[in-house]
């Protein structure tokens, strides 16, 4: 199931997973209906998603859109089609993806498992826990495998997360401040990487 805290996708279905998120894009950029690849069983459960586009082939590469859900009652397949166009089409950072970027730019998504609040940051467990911090009425997340990609420690993710939501430094540090932990199944069009309980 995906929803398992294990985050188990068989191998076939994680790759038509990513395969749809590209197919979601082409066939907009294209302006023909889309051709999804088959879905298996395990893409019908409901889990939150995240896709990422960057371009080049290497994590950590230049980053040209995500979007994501946190949690979501429609299907992950479903998911996953609605967040690759919002990532290539309606992410405020960037203009929207156009046709001839296409092929330079590498699909990435993360299924989520669901968060927990945590009493402590120091509960915090970098290459295992993406983080969703909360205060004052703003909020940023940053998936699991971002802290590993820029080479943070704790504290740098935590003011980094500060600075996403438009906060000063140290505001996390404020009583007021929540965290929320999850962890993230990572399928890459190059092979799928874990971020949690059965990481390594």
């Amino acid at each position: 199931m995906i929803d398992n805290p294990d985050l188990v996708i068989p191998e076939a279905e994680g790759a038509a997973l990513v395969a749809t998120a590209r197919e979601a894009i082409a066939s907009k950029l294209e302006a023909r209906p889309p051709r999804w690849p088959a879905a298996g069983p395990s893409l019908s459960a409901k889990a939150g998603a995240f896709v990422t586009l960057r371009t080049g082939a290497d994590p950590g590469s230049n980053l040209r859109g995500c979007i994501g859900r946190m949690s979501s009652e429609e299907p992950l397949l479903r998911t996953v089609r609605d967040m690759a166009l919002a990532a290539a089409f309606e992410d405020p950072r960037f203009p929207p993806l156009e046709k001839g970027e296409l092929a330079e730019v590498s699909v990435e998504v993360t299924v989520l498992s669901p968060m927990r609040e945590i009493g402590d940051v120091g509960e915090i467990v970098l290459g295992r826990h993406g983080v969703l911090m909360t205060k004052g009425g703003r909020s940023a997340v940053f998936l699991p495998q971002v802290a590993a990609e820029q080479g943070w420690n704790r504290e740098e993710l935590l003011d980094n997360l500060c600075y996403k939501a438009g906060l000063s430094p140290q505001a996390w540090r404020s009583e007021d401040a929540k965290f929320y932990v999850f962890e993230g199944l990572v399928l890459e069009e190059r092979g799928p990487l874990t971020f949690g309980r059965s990481a390594s």
